[in-house]
């Protein structure tokens, strides 16, 4: 009984019994659990697996398969800058330059305060280049608007 008990508290179980007979709902419910703790570990994809009768490399694949979904912590800053064509005609990879040097690492890495990543289209092809701060796009992306959102 102390087995059923602590599966109807884990918050991870709750967040996919949700979705667990909506269309999308493997994906909406890993969303979900990203947005409420960060990443999703290895517990909380047996976790989904479980709920929505899956094999656990079925949600390995999916999870692995979609960059948003963060198998790690990560850390309080997520920059990503926009690499599409749009974005690359105005200046995407000179700003890209520029943001590296800023954060004092490259496109793909990640340190304590900050990760740095690709993005292919946010939907502002008219006022490229673009980049994302936290999950806030911003339009027509300079060094200088980053360095508003993350002060060196």
């Amino acid at each position: 009984m102390a087995e059923t008990e602590s599966k109807s508290d884990d918050p991870a179980r709750e967040i996919a019994e949700r979705y667990r007979h909506r269309v999308g709902g493997v994906l909406t419910a890993l969303r979900e659990t990203v947005a409420r703790f960060g990443y999703v570990s290895r517990s909380r994809e047996h976790v989904v697996a479980d709920v929505f009768n899956l094999s656990r490399a079925e949600v390995r694949g999916i999870v692995s398969f979609y960059h948003d979904l963060k198998t790690t912590p990560q850390p309080p800053v997520q920059v990503r800058v926009c690499q599409a064509e749009a974005c690359q005609s105005v200046g995407a990879r000179e700003l890209t330059t520029r943001v590296e040097s800023h954060l004092g690492i490259k496109l793909g890495e990640t340190n304590d305060a900050v990760s740095l990543d690709a993005v292919y289209c946010l939907g502002l092809c008219a006022q490229a280049p673009s980049m994302m701060v936290n999950g806030r796009p911003l339009a027509r992306a300079d060094l200088c608007d980053l360095a508003e959102e993350i002060p060196a």
